[in-house]
């Protein structure tokens, strides 16, 4: 059963216009420091082949780069919206922010590759802290209906958008400077934000409670095994003793995290959260939805670098229409979810974002940026637009005062473990793939290669192109397969899982409706 609204609190009343100087500042700092969290996870995709070179990954171990990062923010996310609840909201925002740019400055410095996933992973940390916190300072600094629309829609097109931002940010600092100051420019960025924080936002009412570290723990270390599952199995195969271990004890793990759960009087995931089919919908969809649009940034990266032989600078400017577009998307949703709801915009925006998906799975090694590229990025980003927003609202729908932390922790936990787990998934896809299309392309190289290079092939195990571009080629095709498929999914679920109700439609055009505040 959902939890049912609660009547305004102190904090909702002294933080409408934080600081004397208006909630449109408040919500600049929230929003600043979303775009600086979910921008970190795509700003250094770009310079995922320098970060390969300079530390000596391989491919399939270069998406830990990505992982060690989402990893520990998906997992730590509901503790970080739960602590926010304890201790305040503001004050935790806060330590989130400063310890993201502390982890950053300890990346940038990284000297091995150990070095940079252990900073990636304080990164998480920190963004754990950050970014539940910031969604529920919007639900207490916005009154519900059209302000509050106006304000998730902000919120909702920084998360969305900032993915394609940080490609565009990550190409202008890896061509100008290098790839370390990708992690050294949030340091200014967090302490500008934390600086400006106590001027501009109220400090939330405290709601006693304790905190769940064992349900943390299990749940953080659970998705670690399951993810390095999947990409273990894309190196070594399924039938590895490691892999068909790590699986194993993620079902041990995981299942302790539930029975924890369950058991709990104050759980870090609320299980009762789930029993409102719409809101079960909602983190079903995100779920998928994170698991393509993750792989879709990391492999495209990847083509537009290595394939086409785009510039760190051009391929940042590559997708930079990404964000014009799910802006388009994201304000379209919000002027009209009103008067329509949410449901329409949940199933046009996942059918659009399979269709973009599907068309990239015709991608080879002829393609070019206008002709194969930008058309489906562009359908794809649109319905992306619509869906951020639409969940965004309906995750926090009818939710309690009280639990706003923890219901905004669990939306940005489903985004993040969904789009580790999805990418994992779609690197395995892509190793698989890669290595069928190498068994055909070695011989065709061995035939045509020079004694020299056959040598250096010998001595590197890596192929030249045109060889080693029809690999990649066709693992990243086969990733793009899975990706459709998982959004197709959501299309599904959307369909059958959501059902709009009166009272949520007048709570959208700020009425009152059952209940509501």
């Amino acid at each position: 059963m959902s939890s049912s609204p609660q009547p305004a609190s102190a904090s909702q009343a002294t933080t409408r216009e934080p600081g004397g100087g208006g909630s449109g500042m408040a919500l600049l700092v929230i929003a600043s420091c979303q775009l600086m969290v979910v921008l970190d996870i795509t700003i250094v995709n770009i310079a995922l082949p320098h970060i390969q070179t300079a530390l000596d990954f391989s491919t399939t171990s270069l998406s830990w780069v990505v992982n060690a990062y989402t990893l520990t923010f998906g997992g730590l996310l509901l503790l970080g919206g739960r602590t926010g609840d304890i201790l305040g909201r503001r004050r935790v925002f806060i330590f989130g922010v400063l310890l993201f740019a502390l982890a950053s400055l300890l990346g940038g410095l990284a000297q091995n590759s150990g070095q940079l996933l252990a900073a990636r992973a304080l990164q998480g940390v920190g963004g754990a802290i950050a970014s539940p916190t910031a969604l529920a300072l919007i639900s207490t600094t916005f009154r519900e209906g059209p302000e509050r629309n106006r304000a998730f829609g902000v919120f909702a097109g920084v998360s969305a958008g900032g993915g394609a931002i940080g490609l565009l940010a990550g190409g202008v600092i890896v061509e100008w400077l290098n790839w370390r100051w990708v992690l050294f420019v949030n340091v200014p960025i967090a302490v500008l934000i934390a600086l400006a924080t106590p001027r501009w936002i109220k400090e939330s009412e405290r709601h006693p409670g304790h905190f769940d570290l064992a349900g943390a723990l299990t749940s953080t270390v659970g998705m670690v095994l399951l993810v390095y599952g999947f990409i273990r199995a894309a190196q070594d195969g399924w039938r590895d003793a490691l892999t068909l271990a790590s699986f194993g004890a993620a079902v041990v793990v995981l299942t302790a995290f539930i029975l924890i759960e369950r058991r709990s009087s104050q759980p870090i995931t609320p299980l009762h959260m789930f029993a409102d089919r719409n809101r079960a919908g909602t983190y079903g969809i995100m779920l998928s939805l994170a698991a393509a649009i993750f792989g879709m940034f990391f492999f495209l990266t990847l083509f537009v670098q290595n394939v086409l032989g785009f510039s760190p600078l051009a391929t940042g400017f590559a997708f930079l229409p990404v964000s014009a577009v799910i802006a388009l998307g994201a304000g379209l949703a919000s002027r009209f979810l009103p008067t329509f709801g949410p449901k329409p915009f949940m199933v046009v925006g996942a059918i659009l974002a399979a269709a973009g998906l599907a068309w990239l799975t015709l991608t080879d090694v002829h393609s070019t940026y206008a002709g194969s590229i930008l058309g489906p990025i562009l359908v794809f980003s649109l319905g992306m637009g619509m869906e951020f927003v639409s969940l965004t609202l309906m995750a926090l729908s009818n939710v309690s005062v009280e639990e706003t932390g923890a219901a905004s922790g669990l939306l940005n936990a489903t985004q993040q473990v969904g789009g580790s787990l999805g990418l994992s998934i779609l690197v395995t896809m892509f190793g698989t793939a890669s290595s069928n299309e190498a068994d055909k392309q070695i011989p065709r190289f061995l035939a045509q290669a020079t004694p020299a290079e056959r040598l250096h092939f010998r001595r590197t195990g890596q192929l030249p192109s045109p060889w080693s571009d029809e690999i990649l080629t066709a693992g990243i095709s086969a990733a793009f397969v899975m990706a459709a498929i998982f959004t197709a999914v959501a299309a599904l679920v959307a369909v059958f899982a959501i059902q709009v109700r009166p009272s949520d439609l007048e709570r959208l055009k700020g009425g009152a409706g059952p209940g509501a505040v």
